[in-house]
C-alpha cells in the first residue's frame, strides 16, 4: 500500500502543469461547493431573523371563557350570554408559571405582557394603536427593542411610553412629549413619550405602542396576572418540542411559532432543495474532472503500466495505484478549496451583522468538513473506472507500444 502511494505521487509530480490544473479545477469545485453552503445557510438564517427573530418562538395566551346558554324547560335556546364581555382573559397564574417556563431546557427569556387595544390622543389628533406592557427590565426579552431606539430610550417606568418612528411622524411627536392614551374599556393615563423606534416592518412601526405592565394593569382594569406570555428560545427550530414540554409542565396552550407558518416553511425547504441541487452539480464537476484527467494517464502511462505488470505486479496493485492517485487529488484540492473558501468568507459580517442589502453568507455554514470528504469520496469513485482500465492493459501489447 505505501509502495502504491510513492508511485502515485510519482505520478502526480512527473507532470507538474497538469496536476496543478487538475487540482485547480477541483478547488474550484470545492469552494464554489463551500460558497453555495454559506449563501444557502445565510440566506435562510436572514430570512427567519427578519420574519421570526423578533417574535415569540412560543406563546402562552389566556383562553376566553366560552358564552353562557340558558335554555328553557322546552329545551329553547333564551340567550347566550357572554360574561365579562368586556373584560380581558388572564392567566391569573403568570407569577407562578414563569419561573416554572424559565427553567426549561433552551428558554432564553420569557416576557409576561398585557396586550389590547387603544387609542393615542394628542391634542385633536386620534390614532388608533396596539397597546402591549412589559415587564420593566424586560423590554428587550423578545422583541430587541432597545436595538431598534432612534431616539430617547427603551426603558419602561411609570407614565412612560414608548412607540414606533411612523407613528410619532404621523402625530407629530417628539420624546418627552405628553400624550394621553386611552384602552378600549374606557380608561385613560396620561404619559411621557420615553422613545421612538424603527423596526422596518410598517404596522409594527405605525401602530404599536408599549408601556410597562403597571401602566397597562391600570389601563385594561387587570389588577392581578396577564393576558400572554411570549418566550424566546435558544434555537427557534426547537419551538415544537418546547412548546409540547411547556404544554406537560404546566397544562397551558402553548402555542410554537411554526403554527400557521406553513408557507415559510415550504419556502425554506425549496430554498435548501435549491441549494442541494447546486451543491451536487459542483460534485458532478470535479467527478468527471477527476475521472477524465485519470484516463488521460492511464493512456499515457500505458507503457509503464505494462512494465509493472511484467515485473510481477497484480491488478489489484495497479488500481490502487490508480486510486491513490485520485484521493490525493481530491484531498489536495479538496483542501485548497475549503481554506480558500474560508478566506474569502472571513472578512464578510457574521450571521448576527447582516443587514438589508448585503449578501448574507455566514462563515458558519461553509459545510468545510463535508466538502473536504465528499470531494474525496467523489475522487475516488472518479478514479475506480480508470483504475480498472488500467488494470486490464496487457504487459505485452503495452510495451510494445
Amino acid at each position: 500500500m505505501l509502495y502504491a502511494l510513492k508511485i502515485a505521487t510519482r505520478y502526480l509530480t512527473a507532470s507538474k502543469a497538469q496536476t496543478a490544473l487538475l487540482i485547480s479545477g477541483v478547488a474550484v469545485g470545492v469552494f464554489i461547493f463551500i460558497f453555495m453552503s454559506a449563501l444557502i445557510g445565510g440566506l435562510a438564517e436572514f430570512i427567519l431573523s427578519r420574519t421570526v427573530g423578533d417574535i415569540s418562538h412560543v406563546t402562552v395566551e389566556a383562553e376566553t371563557a366560552d358564552p353562557e346558554v340558558l335554555i328553557d324547560a322546552d329545551g329553547h335556546l333564551l340567550a347566550a350570554v357572554e360574561p365579562g364581555r368586556l373584560r380581558t382573559a388572564t392567566l391569573r397564574d403568570s407569577a407562578t408559571w414563569v419561573p416554572l417556563i424559565e427553567a426549561v431546557p433552551g428558554v432564553r427569556a420569557v416576557s409576561p405582557q398585557i396586550t389590547g387595544a387603544g387609542f393615542l390622543n394628542r391634542g385633536s389628533q386620534v390614532a388608533q394603536v396596539s397597546v402591549k406592557g412589559l415587564e420593566p427590565g424586560r423590554e428587550s426579552a423578545i422583541l430587541n427593542l432597545e436595538g431598534y431606539i432612534v431616539a430617547g430610550s427603551a426603558r419602561l417606568g411609570s407614565g412612560v411610553i414608548v412607540l414606533g418612528r411612523r407613528l410619532a411622524e404621523e402625530l407629530d411627536l417628539s420624546v418627552g412629549q405628553v400624550l394621553r392614551l386611552q384602552s378600549s374599556g374606557g380608561v385613560s393615563s396620561v404619559l411621557t413619550l420615553g422613545g421612538i423606534f424603527q423596526t422596518g416592518t410598517g404596522m409594527l412601526d405605525g401602530s404599536s405602542v408599549f408601556v410597562s405592565l403597571p401602566t397597562a394593569r391600570n389601563l385594561f382594569a387587570l389588577p392581578q396576572g396577564v393576558t400572554r406570555i411570549e418566550i424566546k428560545l435558544d434555537d427557534l427550530n426547537a419551538a415544537d418540542a418546547t412548546a409540547l414540554r411547556i404544554r406537560a409542565l404546566t397544562g397551558l396552550d402553548a402555542v410554537p411559532w411554526t403554527d400557521g407558518a406553513e408557507q415559510l416553511m415550504e419556502a425554506l425547504n425549496a430554498q435548501a432543495q435549491t441549494g442541494y441541487f447546486l451543491k451536487t452539480f459542483a460534485l458532478i464537476t470535479i467527478v468527471i474532472g477527476v475521472a477524465s484527467a485519470l484516463v488521460l494517464s492511464t493512456y499515457r502511462r500505458r507503457p509503464e503500466i505494462g512494465i509493472m505488470r511484467a515485473m510481477g505486479a497484480g491488478r489489484g496493485f495497479v488500481v490502487v495505484v490508480f486510486v491513490a492517485q485520485g484521493a490525493l487529488v481530491g484531498l489536495i484540492g479538496g483542501v485548497t478549496g475549503a481554506v480558500l473558501g474560508y478566506l474569502a468568507l472571513l472578512p464578510l459580517p457574521g450571521r448576527d451583522e447582516f443587514r438589508p442589502g448585503t449578501l448574507p453568507l455566514d462563515i458558519t455554514q461553509g459545510s468545510y468538513g463535508l466538502a473536504i470528504t465528499l470531494t474525496v469520496l467523489g475522487a475516488i469513485l472518479a478514479s475506480i473506472l480508470p483504475a480498472r482500465a488500467a488494470a486490464r492493459v496487457d504487459p505485452v501489447t503495452a510495451i510494445g507500444q
